[in-house]
């Protein structure tokens, strides 16, 4: 994630999550800020730091030692694999969502606008996203709170309540109920069964508030106090393997079929200074570069040990 020079952190720090600027025009707001998970959006448009819990940042760090180790192990993996679905097949299966706040809300910081991410459906009163995507947004279990969905060029406001948090482990899953259905919308189906090593997997996602198609492989399961309870897998479209980064937490990654098998919740980056600029890489070919959730966390039962 971009550092949090906006809160005066002073030196770049690596994070799991990134911010992106995103334009969206609005009577009195300058620019929208693109959140890769649980992000802020600003009225100045600084960049800052939006992720609430500290295992984002121990995964950044320990993806850091695993990007210089493994770029000397691993420097001719093929980025042949691309996104085994068809595009066709999965038009309205994803959304962008986004939560405006306003002072009813009681947010400290007056420049915070709100929070975006990705979901996608399990039917038309139905959708799926990662719990810290729904917590930032401060949405509830009792009450309704309003997102605007976005689906392609099309726009609707839908007010929306937690249902469910699903998982055991610091990444979960939110089930968020619609208070109206969502016209158009493509139900996805998911898979109870576990995910075999080197299986291709396919995310789409709403990174940079665009619709992506990314493919890539499956390559463990998680085990260890940090990654327990987690899908690690190896995403990329041609050389970027930074592409499910701002806003695609949430995003749904399928199976050849078409099944559901997890949701993506972070990425793994290392932030490099120079005395010019400060960059932003990735972990090296032939290592998991993005941290998701199991599906089956839905159904009670962990596959990831």
């Amino acid at each position: 994630m971009p550092q949090d020079t906006a809160r005066g952190r002073g030196t770049p720090r690596p994070d799991a999550l990134s911010l992106a600027n995103a334009r969206r025009r609005q009577p009195g707001l300058c620019a929208v800020v693109d959140a890769a998970s649980s992000g802020t959006m600003r009225r100045s448009g600084r960049l800052v730091l939006g992720w609430a819990q500290g295992h984002g940042r121990a995964i950044a760090r320990l993806a850091g030692a695993w990007s210089f180790s493994l770029l000397v192990l691993f420097p001719l993996a093929s980025r042949a694999t691309g996104a085994c679905v068809n595009r066709e097949a999965l038009t309205h299966a994803a959304v962008s969502i986004t939560r405006y706040f306003d002072s009813k809300d009681g947010q400290g910081d007056s420049d915070l606008l709100g929070i975006r991410g990705t979901a996608w459906f399990l039917s038309q009163t139905s959708m799926v996203t990662v719990e810290h995507v729904a917590s930032a947004m401060g949405l509830s279990a009792e009450i309704w709170k309003r997102l605007e969905i976005v689906d392609g060029e099309s726009r609707q406001p839908i007010d929306v309540r937690i249902q469910r948090v699903a998982g055991s482990h610091s990444e979960k899953i939110a089930l968020l109920e619609l208070q109206t259905a969502f016209f158009g919308a493509r139900e996805l189906r998911v898979r109870k069964g576990p995910v075999a090593r080197e299986e291709q997997v396919t995310s789409l996602a709403y990174s940079g508030n665009q619709l992506r198609f990314v493919g890539g492989r499956f390559v463990q399961y998680g085990d260890g106090d940090q990654f327990a309870g987690t899908a690690l897998l190896e995403m990329y479209d041609g050389n970027d393997r930074l592409v499910l980064d701002h806003g695609a937490s949430g995003a749904p990654v399928l199976d050849c079929d078409g099944s559901v098998v997890a949701v993506v919740s972070n990425i793994f980056t290392q932030t490099l200074q120079f005395p010019s600029r400060t960059i932003r890489i990735s972990t090296a070919w032939g290592s998991p570069n993005v941290v998701s959730v199991p599906i089956d966390v839905l159904w009670g039962v962990s596959l990831a040990h």
